[in-house]
């Protein structure tokens, strides 16, 4: 399984690194990108449509018998327990704006649960990969969370979920700021989450991410040392999960924040 297991995280590893690639052209040529809205603040473009499709084709050659899940496209039922969860651009509103801020996102899933995790970034080429009981590394080597013991030591990522009341984030940032952090965003909940799992962050919270989004980096997180508040493998790729990460330090205490800024629709 252990084999299976990284040669999985290979093949999306070179897989992320190739699709960024494709990205990077329609990043290049903004001028002429078509963009749509799905919602309030929520956009999407002909290169997240065309990224999803290239990693799709890539895993049903290598993996025909594997489930899809990705943001653009509809799910693909497999059969053999194994989905890939696939976000072609995490950050769009970034993209299409020309912010360098944006991310390839694939995590396999095993009956639910998170078994290789990879962000791949391709406007700095930094590149955050795991798999499940093997270490996180960024281009090769290994990450770990933060060991701070306040949240004065550095800035809590923070994600705006348009699934949950604006409030709530609000509160949240409040309570951080109450006790000396900072909060910070850079609307790439995946790449903040990388940002958490390599130390650069806190933590990372956000009331509602859709499994896309999250799963990669919370394996990410855990496999550098830090905690997460776990998913329910059963509902995590159909509803998506509450995040909340961090180092083990600091963790309880981001945990309790949050339980407080989202009691209010929990």
């Amino acid at each position: 399984m252990t084999h299976d297991l990284d040669d999985r995280m290979h093949f999306a590893i070179d897989l992320a690194r190739r699709a960024g690639e494709l990205g990077l052209k329609y990043f290049r040529d903004l001028d002429n990108l078509a963009v749509e809205s799905k919602g309030h603040q929520d956009l999407v473009s002909e290169a997240d449509r065309e990224v999803e499709l290239f990693i799709r084709a890539a895993i049903a050659e290598a993996y025909p018998q594997d489930g899809i899940v990705g943001e653009e496209h509809a799910a693909v039922t497999g059969t053999t327990g194994d989905v890939w969860v696939i976000d072609p651009i995490d950050g769009t509103a970034n993209f299409v704006h020309g912010i360098p801020a944006w991310c390839v996102v694939i995590a396999c899933a095993t009956n639910g649960e998170t078994v290789v995790g990879v962000i791949h970034e391709p406007s700095t080429d930094e590149t955050f990969y795991g798999r499940l009981g093997g270490g996180a590394f960024l281009n090769g080597k290994p990450i770990k969370t933060s060991n701070a013991a306040s949240l004065s030591e550095g800035a809590v990522g923070t994600g705006l979920s348009n699934r949950a009341a604006t409030k709530n984030v609000v509160t949240l940032i409040g309570l951080i700021m109450a006790e000396g952090g900072v909060f910070y965003r850079n609307a790439s909940g995946a790449l903040m989450l990388a940002y958490a799992a390599s130390g650069r962050l806190l933590g990372y919270a956000e009331e509602h991410m859709n499994a896309w989004d999250c799963l990669a980096g919370m394996l990410l997180v855990e496999e550098a040392g830090g905690a997460v508040l776990r998913a329910d493998p059963k509902s995590v790729l159909g509803q998506g999960t509450r995040v909340i990460t961090g180092g083990r330090r600091l963790f309880p205490r981001l945990q309790a924040l949050c339980a407080e800024a989202f009691a209010a629709t929990h």
